[in-house]
């Protein structure tokens, strides 16, 4: 919890009391969802809440104003039992969990940029997957901003919500291309897949190029494959389970290495069957081709791909604050979450409810940060003192990247 906190719970009581019961948002089957809430003060969760109306949800939010406010993804016949056993679960949403801080190469201290490619991401799962290949309809679709690191997918299509975990868990498994076969698909029918490994396969020996030419096991592009084999490692069938990192950083040097053969790539373009980069160097291609043209959706520990395939989960409330940065889980149309379009949503601007014209003048306690909210950036290191307005103090105090200087 964020040093101060009190001076926030404040600020979060006084954005709950502006609410009302039109403005104020609750998911479709109110009355059948489980509630949870996390204070300021650092007790445990008061979850296993359940509201009738509304008006309810309102009066816990403005009497208790909390740091974070989730409710089920699932419906419950008694939401409010203790034990889940208790609750008989009816059915759940189907909810696709995108978090910035899972990308490979990417720094979750610069903020801006893990934003931006984030909703790339989300994008590309609903426009190459989602809807494509699994033919999710836009009007059983909810998309928002998470109010920090992402944005979630809520798919609530009543065919879908029997699904049980393991019907989920194919759902991600093929956004992950695991269990896809690459020789198979590539000799078969037109298919989703088809397309990203054949347009992966340049990609990847592009980066492979790149790594063989730097000599250099720090350059992004060697990062961004090293993180993606450890990724993978976690569902993978062959040997990357085995490696440490430093065995996948050599074992991407010598595929850079081997890539360079402007021969052996031709033979592996006309045959994918061939083993052109030896016994143990060839599934890794085929892994980072996998893995370069997916969608992240998890990673190890506590993963985005476990909201999906969990049908007992909670998820952040549409409206509530977030009580780690201050900025407000955001709502918008599908259509907005097209990071290429006109009218994108912009999470830097649009999620943003602290905008008092006040400065404060802050310490820097973190190092390589980067923030950027309503066109004003930040950047820092340890010790560096900035002068900023409400949003952004709210902002860099919560995340735990800066404290005010005395």
């Amino acid at each position: 919890m964020a040093e101060g906190w009190s001076r926030h719970a404040l600020r979060f009581s006084d954005y709950y009391n502006s609410l009302n019961v039109n403005s104020l948002w609750t998911p479709p089957r109110l009355k059948r969802r489980e509630w949870m809430f996390i204070p300021w003060d650092g007790r445990p969760p008061d979850r296993h809440r359940g509201f009738n109306n509304k008006s309810q949800v309102l009066d816990y939010l403005q009497q208790r104003s909390p740091h974070s406010v989730f409710h089920s993804t699932a419906y419950y016949k008694y939401p409010l039992e203790r034990k889940m056993n208790d609750k008989e679960w009816l059915g759940a949403d189907l909810i696709f969990d995108l978090d910035g801080d899972h990308l490979p190469g990417v720094s979750d201290k610069d903020f801006p940029s893990m934003i931006s490619l984030i909703q790339q991401q989300a994008w590309s799962l609903w426009s190459d997957f989602l809807e494509p290949e699994f033919g999710f309809k836009e009007e059983h679709v909810q998309t928002s901003f998470s109010g920090h690191r992402g944005f979630h997918i809520h798919v609530r299509n009543p065919s879908l919500f029997h699904l049980d975990s393991n019907a989920r868990r194919e759902i991600v498994n093929h956004i992950r291309g695991e269990g896809i076969n690459v020789q198979t698909t590539l000799s078969g029918i037109n298919s989703g897949w088809k397309n990203r490994v054949e347009i992966g396969i340049s990609t990847v020996i592009s980066k492979l190029n790149v790594i063989s030419q730097r000599k250099s096991n720090t350059i992004p592009e060697m990062e961004n494959f090293a993180e993606i084999l450890t990724a993978r490692s976690n569902f993978s069938d062959n040997k990357i389970k085995s490696y440490t990192k430093a065995t996948i950083i050599k074992k991407i040097s010598q595929l850079a290495d081997l890539s360079s053969d402007d021969r052996r790539i031709q033979r592996l373009k006309k045959d994918q069957s061939l083993l052109v980069f030896g016994e143990s160097l060839t599934p890794l291609f085929w892994e980072l081709v996998k893995g370069d043209s997916s969608v992240v959706l998890g990673n190890a520990g506590e993963t985005d791909e476990a909201v999906t395939v969990d049908i007992k989960r909670v998820i952040r409330s549409v409206g509530s604050l977030h009580g780690k940065c201050g900025l407000r889980v955001t709502d918008f149309p599908l259509n907005r979450l097209n990071p290429y379009s006109s009218n994108k949503f912009n999470p830097l601007t649009e999620s943003i409810v602290f905008k008092g014209n006040k400065f404060t003048k802050l310490k820097i306690i973190a190092d390589d940060v980067t923030a950027c909210l309503d066109g004003i950036e930040v950047t820092g290191n340890v010790g560096d003192i900035v002068n900023v307005n409400e949003s952004l103090s709210t902002f860099l105090i919560l995340k735990g990247w800066a404290e005010v200087e005395r």
